[in-house]
């Protein structure tokens, strides 16, 4: 069996958690969230509802991860947990779907922002965008096909910068906003009605900003001392996570009423904008360029070890798991991302891209952090480093939001979210035609 190099230690794991994390989510979506949620306190309140959310997931995968430290993540926790063929399933929706909707949605944003950093309106000058996003997935790739080592320093140091740079943007906004209108009365309840229908979808919104704080478990056959680095990188780095989305959205508030937050595209430009007029513009949309290409580093870093799991269980074909003879990084599987990733971003919008990702991929959350209770009856003796504090009720939470998010996605949009579920379940058929039989 071809075997990973355990190169990545605490440190990088928790770079890797927060710089896969932090990509265009921040930088892009609260408009849209605004616009759904046209009340400041219940805008608020989606944030911290996700952050929440994301907390209960964060402790049971980090029960998940100590304790099947093995490359893969999600996959390995549900075909352990449920069967071949629902970990054969996920990798499915991975390959046609998820992972290809998420680096086209990573890039989008460093498109985009690219063009405000040379003056284009990213409105007028769509296919620019598209052009940039592509090539960003390209370089990001072939980065991580060089080595794994590099890919995980580049995270980091965008980590650091994005982290700072949403720190700078919250300190100067409550510091020096007053001056450019800043004030806490645009925190004050406006009265307008909320739609239950539309706050749903604002959570999916924002569990779109929120999603990666999993993605290391992916890489799990890469780090160092496993069972005491995943679980600790995984809630360290949600929790510092959590911190600077809300403190950033509280910053967006505080310099923009909810109005005027609803329609900025790119919010945290306009913030800077107001605050140092374009000095600041420019400043913080490189700022953005560094945090979705380094995003888009830890994803082709982290994701395609899906890939490499599945064939390596030959539940994939074999030239998938190849490893790099020089490189030892598992190259074709990186390869197949990119090409995938450049086909979504080139034909869907950024909102497609991510309702698509979170339709696709939270059903499959919640059959993980589920696969929770069916190992503890199953694999008793299973051993388990770190067990998920507020069994069984915080894993219960996790799965009862997933379940509310499909449910409020069919109802509200039927017709793309029933083709996007039958996007997935197509993978069934090709499941018991072509791999049922396989070792």
């Amino acid at each position: 069996m071809a075997t990973l190099a355990r190169r990545l230690g605490l440190w990088s794991s928790i770079g890797l958690v927060i710089g896969i994390t932090i990509g265009g989510g921040i930088f892009r979506t609260p408009a849209g969230i605004a616009t759904r949620v046209p009340d400041p306190m219940w805008m608020m309140g989606v944030w911290i509802l996700g952050g929440l959310i994301v907390l209960c997931g964060a402790l049971a995968f980090a029960e998940l991860s100590a304790s099947m430290p093995e490359t893969g993540g999600m996959y390995v926790y549900l075909r352990e947990g449920w069967g071949r063929p629902f970990g054969f399933l996920y990798g499915w929706a991975q390959l046609v779907l998820i992972r290809a909707a998420a680096l086209g949605g990573i890039s989008s944003v460093f498109g985009e922002y690219f063009l405000r950093v040379v003056g284009l309106d990213p409105a007028l000058h769509g296919d620019w965008a598209d052009y940039l996003a592509a090539g960003a997935i390209i370089i990001a790739g072939a980065t991580n096909i060089i080595g794994v080592q590099f890919g995980a320093l580049f995270a980091g140091i965008s980590t650091i910068c994005k982290f700072g740079a949403l720190t700078i943007l919250v300190l100067a906004s409550f510091l020096m906003g007053g001056s450019v209108g800043g004030s806490f009365t645009n925190f004050q309840s406006t009265g307008a009605a909320v739609d239950a229908g539309l706050f749903g979808l604002a959570l999916i919104s924002v569990m779109w900003a929120y999603d990666g704080f999993a993605d290391l478990t992916f890489a799990s056959g890469e780090v160092k001392d496993p069972q005491r680095n995943l679980p600790r990188a995984i809630i360290i780095g949600t929790l510092l996570i959590i911190a600077i989305y809300l403190t950033a959205n509280a910053a967006y508030l505080y310099i923009n009423p909810i109005g005027v937050l609803a329609k900025s595209r790119l919010i945290s430009a306009d913030t800077m904008g107001a605050l140092f007029g374009q000095i600041g513009v420019s400043f913080v949309s490189v700022i953005v360029m560094i945090s979705t290409f380094g995003s888009l580093m830890g994803s082709m870093l982290a994701s395609p070890r899906i890939f490499f799991a599945m064939a390596d269980d030959q539940l994939l074909f074999e030239p998938i798991a190849r490893v790099h003879p020089t490189w030892k990084t598992p190259h074709v599987a990186i390869s197949l991302a990119c090409v995938l990733g450049v086909a979504m971003v080139m034909t869907q919008t950024f909102e497609q891209l991510t309702d698509t990702f979170v339709l696709a991929m939270w059903p499959f959350y919640a059959l993980s952090v589920a696969a929770i209770y069916t190992l503890r009856r199953s694999q008793p003796n299973l051993e388990r480093p770190y067990k998920v504090v507020g069994y069984p009720f915080v894993p219960a939470v996790f799965i009862a939001a997933a379940i509310y998010l499909v449910i409020n996605a069919l109802i509200t949009d039927p017709v793309w979210t029933s083709v996007t579920f039958g996007v997935v379940l197509l993978g069934l058929p090709v499941y018991y035609l072509f791999f049922k039989n396989r070792a």
